[in-house]
């Protein structure tokens, strides 16, 4: 029965863009993020994202899935050298890259001008910043699951949004002894082609 879910939900998505008003878009913008857990500095940081996005839907609400390059950025503290002792080389950088897939559920607030936005986010850990861990384990988990809510203003053919994302599952793949999640502030400009 799990193999066939994912089949169903594909089969659904395929059938209700067949008969739905769809649009592709492009997108950028900027991350400030930060890792929330013992052992980093509580401060949000800059980063990026890049990728595209698809409208599905012409009503009232819409599905509006998207592949997103996002990469995460924070700081450790001074308390995580005494946690994980010999853990950075030279740095307290850390840099997560993330290909992040949203799945969000548009409801759109005034016409078609205000969309509001909601839904599920999966990353995938692409690369983390080599210089983190001198024994070669990971320190991050290779996945993260979060949860996003926002804002999407239309306007002609171009999307602004803004949204939080709050990271629900812990991605320290070095022990249990602290609870590391990702959250953040999206800003982004997309065109719809």
């Amino acid at each position: 029965m799990k193999t066939k879910l994912p089949v169903l939900f594909a089969l659904l998505f395929i059938a209700s863009a067949a008969m739905a008003q769809f649009h592709l878009g492009i997108k950028a913008g900027s991350n400030f993020t930060k890792i929330d857990g013992k052992s980093f500095k509580d401060e949000f940081r800059y980063g990026y994202s890049l990728g595209g996005f698809a409208e599905i839907g012409s009503g009232k609400v819409s599905i509006q899935p998207e592949v997103l390059f996002n990469q995460y950025r924070s700081r450790t503290d001074s308390s995580f050298n005494n946690v994980y002792q010999n853990a950075f080389k030279s740095t307290n950088d850390i840099k997560l890259n993330y290909l992040s897939i949203p799945i969000l559920l548009n409801y759109k607030l005034v016409g078609n001008l205000i969309t509001l936005q909601a839904g599920p986010q999966f990353g995938i850990l692409m690369n983390h910043d080599n210089t983190l861990v001198e024994n070669g384990k990971d320190a991050f988990k290779h996945g993260d699951f979060s949860i996003l809510g926002g804002v999407q203003v239309k306007v002609l053919a171009f999307r602004i949004s803004g949204r939080y994302v709050v990271g629900l599952n812990n991605i320290n793949d070095i022990g249990d002894q602290n609870k590391w999640k990702n959250q953040g502030l999206q800003l982004a400009v997309g065109f719809a082609l």
